[in-house]
């Protein structure tokens, strides 16, 4: 926006919160429409950065139906728009499309290990979907797409209720409590922080 560039934000606020926008309240090449994209929307856009879709364990799976839908009926409708509108599409996608893997660091040919009625299923096979939806989309119909498969992102702003590590560790030392460490220790993770990823 700094440079010039309009941004419409589509949110339902189902984790997100207002208070993580509301520097940009008011700027002129900013909108912000609640609506949930499980909805069809008709906007006039370039490029649309579809991000939708809770991220952490505890959101999805609360509400697990709306997780699948907002993966595949919320993908698909943004397919549709950007069909429409000749626009290009980033999807956020997830290490989780990966499931439980047997393969360490995971390279892109790995096709996972996964559950599809596991409790993670709702996020993991939502996004799956949503991978294939964009490559038939691009196949198919000539949209332009993109995916990104988010490993764990952390930064400022998010839940402390997160349920993933880093929220985690940080509060579990803010309260003064032993950090949890699941199963024997020796597994890895790679972190990074959410202005790398942008």
């Amino acid at each position: 926006m700094k440079q010039g560039h309009e941004v419409v934000v589509v949110d339902n606020f189902f984790t997100g919160r207002k208070h993580n926008i509301e520097q940009w309240i008011g700027h002129k090449n900013f909108e912000l429409i609640n609506h949930d994209v499980v909805e069809p929307i008709l906007v006039e856009v370039d490029q649309i950065y579809h991000l939708a879709c809770p991220a952490s364990p505890p959101h999805y799976m609360y509400n697990p139906i709306k997780t699948i839908k907002t993966s595949t009926i919320g993908t698909l409708n943004m397919l549709g728009l950007a069909k429409r509108v000749r626009a290009r599409l980033l999807l956020a996608s997830t290490s989780e499309v990966y499931g439980d893997p047997q393969v360490h660091p995971q390279p892109e040919s790995y096709w996972g290990n996964v559950n599809p009625i596991g409790p993670r299923a709702c996020y993991d096979e939502g996004k799956r979907v949503a991978e294939t939806m964009c490559y038939a989309y691009a196949k198919q119909d000539d949209v332009q797409v993109r995916v990104a498969r988010i490993f764990n992102t952390f930064g400022p702003r998010m839940h402390m209720n997160d349920g993933r590590v880093v929220s985690n560790f940080v509060l579990q030392a803010l309260q003064g409590e032993p950090m949890t460490i699941y199963g024997s220790g020796a597994q890895t993770r790679s972190f990074q922080y959410v202005s790398d990823l942008v």
